[in-house]
């Protein structure tokens, strides 16, 4: 049987007639976690942050900026390991078009923000092999174990954020602290270098602009 993380969790349906408790629901994820610890992968996570999302901007489109920031890390960590691998994207269905559309524009022009410049520069990704390939999820593991990382992540960001919503049925035992626990046994499968200022390597778009508009952000947060 496909496995979905947030409906097994939320114990939903295809779930539900196995009547799996709580405890072994979450032992269960726990042990996803340590098989993936013990694949040796290298796993980057970007979050699309959308209470950065400037409200002057009506054009950002989500799926093609994480799809975008996702590539740019992959090739940047495979330069550092060895300027002549290359890389494939395998996905599962539903939104080929549009992957096809941002990578195939990735290839021909890519601008990047600039550290030490207004003027973003131009990098075009050179390492990607052929147009991303789709693949059902229920005959990829992979694709099933990224969903599951995929939403303890979710959850993670919704904690340290405070922006976002943790799912109602969820249980009260997959509180921050368990949330910390599955994290630390992925941390060695998890690529901290994407970004080094977040503890377990999560690479946050879009930046807030200035000191100025953070602490803005910050106390209106806190006041609501």
């Amino acid at each position: 049987m496909e496995f979905h993380t947030k409906h097994f969790i939320l114990n939903k349906n295809p779930y539900r007639k196995f009547q799996i408790s709580d405890d072994d629901r979450l032992l269960i994820i726990k042990l996803f976690c340590e098989l993936i610890f013990n694949l040796k992968l290298s796993i980057i996570n970007v979050v699309i942050n959308k209470e950065n999302i400037s409200p002057n901007t009506s054009s950002y489109n989500v799926l093609d900026n994480a799809l975008k920031y996702s590539i740019q890390r992959i090739e940047n960590d495979l330069k550092k390991i060895d300027p002549t691998k290359k890389f494939m994207i395998i996905t599962d269905q539903g939104r080929i078009g549009k992957m096809r559309m941002t990578t195939r524009k990735m290839q021909r022009i890519n601008f990047i923000p600039s550290k030490y410049n207004i003027k973003p520069y131009s990098q075009e990704i050179k390492s990607l092999i052929e147009d991303p390939l789709e693949k059902d999820s229920k005959e990829s593991y992979f694709i099933q174990l990224t969903d599951l990382v995929s939403f303890i992540i979710y959850l993670y960001s919704v904690y340290k954020l405070g922006v976002g919503k943790i799912p109602n049925r969820i249980p009260r035992k997959v509180d921050k602290e368990k949330i910390i626990e599955l994290l630390e046994k992925l941390k060695g499968s998890l690529n901290l270098n994407a970004s080094k200022p977040d503890l377990y390597g999560v690479v946050y778009y879009p930046k807030r602009r200035n000191r100025e508009e953070q602490e803005s952000w910050f106390f209106g947060k806190q006041g609501r």
